[in-house]
């Protein structure tokens, strides 16, 4: 083992713009925008600024959901929010959100616009919007909110701690890595224990828990995030294993996957949706010329 300075805090800690990483140009320690720029509004009632990441494909996949049940209000405008060009420090994204992060909806459809921020509060905003997708009955909906607020407890040991330091960190630093390993693998262990006894999250029906979960443990069990599959022995649990192949066939999770995907292979990236023809029209030559 290499060994490292010890690193003793200073009294008080100032901002240091090279501490490095991959996402260095975007983190500050201040709120707010830097600079002024309005967000656009399509023709729908619900109007989403996101990115493909696991928490905007939590949303992009409810409101497939919903449509795919038939509630015709679910239709939605989603716009592609580029968090790498700092596209969340707008004047506008910030009115929305003021977290500055991915996702943000505001819904158009009462007298004065609901700004609703943080994706597990949009999952339950339209949840309750469209009777779908949490149990009314007390139980089954006391299990399926403990999953979702599960997710949110959950998502940044893995994202912000393990991903982080094992995959974005300008150094890799054994500790950090060995102890957000660890969590990850427990969490992954507490998810595999209830779907050994359940075949959803929430219980018999799929819910917004699985919606929330599945981005990000589904792609880690499949090793599309960090690539870290070998790492964690993702294919050691295998009741995970099985919920995540069982989502990943329905088809309005195939279609809330591709909206607002700007990396990967072409033929699914669907930056902007503003129809459901979206997802036929879309093209190599058409996301070429948006590009240019």
């Amino acid at each position: 083992m290499t060994e490292t300075t010890p690193y003793a805090p200073p009294a008080v800690w100032t901002w240091n713009k090279e501490n490095g990483g991959r996402f260095a140009n975007i983190n500050r320690p201040i709120a707010g925008p830097t600079h002024d720029k309005d967000l656009p509004v399509g023709r729908h009632p619900l109007q989403l600024y996101s990115l493909a990441t696991p928490n905007g494909i939590k949303v992009t996949v409810m409101l497939e959901e919903l449509l795919a049940l038939g509630h015709a209000g679910a239709e939605y405008d989603a716009w592609l929010i580029r968090i790498n060009e700092g596209n969340q420090f707008g004047s506008g994204f910030v009115a929305a959100n003021p977290n500055s992060k991915i996702p943000a909806l505001v819904d158009h459809s009462g007298p004065t616009p609901i700004r609703v921020f943080e994706s597990g509060a949009i999952l339950v905003h339209l949840a309750e919007k469209f009777g779908a997708f949490l149990p009314t009955e007390p139980a089954a909906r006391a299990e399926t909110l403990s999953w979702l607020f599960w997710q949110m407890g959950s998502a940044p040991y893995l994202g912000g701690g393990f991903g982080h330091f094992y995959a974005y960190a300008p150094t890799k630093i054994e500790y950090a890595i060995d102890r957000f390993a660890m969590e990850v693998k427990r969490q992954l262990d507490v998810l595999d224990r209830r779907l050994a006894e359940s075949e959803f999250l929430g219980g018999a029906e799929y819910t917004i828990a699985d919606m929330a979960v599945w981005p990000w443990y589904g792609g880690l069990a499949k090793g599309q995030l960090y690539g870290a599959g070998e790492f964690l022995q993702v294919q050691d649990y295998k009741n995970v294993q099985r919920w995540t192949d069982q989502i990943a066939e329905r088809p309005a999770v195939k279609r809330g996957r591709m909206v607002n995907a700007a990396w990967g292979d072409p033929a699914n990236q669907l930056w902007e949706r503003h129809d459901a023809g979206d997802f036929e029209t879309r093209t190599a030559d058409k996301l070429a010329a948006a590009a240019g």
